[in-house]
């Protein structure tokens, strides 16, 4: 089992679940997610020769919850990263691997500062180098402006999301976790007009798939319970700051070792319907990256099909120079 501790980064502290001795692979989560998203993952990477920190992303769980917007700006989370390498491996870069939004996360902290990190794996988001416009615009464009429901729009109003969600934790996890699984049925993510709210026209499974079970759904809704989504949701509420960081960075590439896994059936991968295949896109921005599709694999990726993204995790780190 790992090790729990709090680590001072900078500007707040993180919790971070320790495992193992080598080399630094630090694990970055998303939404709504936590440290535990790698709990197939931590065990195998720190018996394999890694000292393995999979971090709660500030905001969430046991690691610092700063109040203000502001302060879950991509900038301040990629420091955290570098604050955390700074206090775990000193002398040596680190290995980062990030899902959901802990992909943006790891590959803009490779990008930005790839004098600390020397190899970068990213599951679900592909990598699509300094934006051209905030990514307001683009789902504005793209769902808003046509009377559609998109979920990062409906948790851009501080306050909104937070109070349907908060007083149903565990039916809120298990709505949004089953609905963009790999195994939910097409119609579970359903077409809803702009006004709507997130969990209308969701439905439980008759079951829980296979790789969520009660347990799990237990300890990610105690998390929140003692957490909140303010921070969680906040990180959504930071796209222009977000573009103005990354600005400066425009038309360069992300070089050195870089892993992409996605998911066949997963939204995210496509980047909600930008891109039709993410590999052959990621290629522009990150030369030599190497790429896997799962077939059938929803948004879950590390949870979903922990034996194949062991496998090929593993595969790649004993190949890193």
């Amino acid at each position: 089992m790992p090790q729990m501790r709090r680590i001072d980064v900078g500007e707040i502290a993180l919790r971070v679940a320790l495992q193992g001795s080598g080399p630094l692979v630090i694990m970055v989560h998303g939404f709504p997610e936590s440290w535990y998203s790698w709990r197939h993952q931590i065990g195998p990477v720190a018996a394999a020769g890694y000292t393995v920190a999979a971090i709660d992303v500030r905001g969430y769980g046991g690691s610092d919850r700063p109040l203000d917007v502001s302060a879950y700006a991509m900038e301040h989370i990629v420091g955290d990263l570098v604050g955390l390498k700074a206090a775990l491996s000193p002398d040596a870069p680190a290995i980062l691997v990030g899902h959901d939004w802990g992909a943006p996360i790891v590959w803009n902290s490779a990008f930005v500062h790839p004098d600390q990190f020397r190899a970068v794996a990213g599951l679900s988001v592909p990598f699509s180098g300094a934006p051209s416009r905030p990514f307001t615009e683009v789902f504005r464009e793209k769902f808003t402006s046509k009377g559609l429901f998109f979920y990062q729009e409906y948790f851009q109003q501080p306050g909104r999301a937070e109070a349907e969600l908060e007083p149903q934790l565990r039916r809120f996890l298990t709505l949004f976790l089953t609905s963009i699984g790999g195994e939910a049925p097409a119609d579970a993510w359903p077409v809803k007009p702009a006004d709507a709210r997130l969990l209308d026209g969701l439905k439980a499974p008759a079951q829980l798939p296979g790789w969520l079970s009660e347990a799990d759904l237990d300890f990610y809704t105690s998390e929140f319970a003692a957490s909140g989504l303010r921070g969680p949701l906040n990180r959504y509420r930071n796209h222009e700051a977000d573009f103005a960081w990354l600005a400066p960075h425009a038309g360069r590439t992300l070089d050195g070792p870089v892993l992409y896994i996605g998911g066949t059936r997963d939204p995210a991968s496509t980047l909600f319907g930008q891109v039709t295949d993410p590999v052959s896109m990621m290629r522009r921005f990150a030369p030599g990256v190497e790429g896997h599709m799962l077939d059938g694999c929803g948004h879950w990726t590390q949870q979903e099909r922990p034996a194949e993204v062991n496998r090929l995790l593993l595969d790649w780190l004993s190949r890193l120079p």
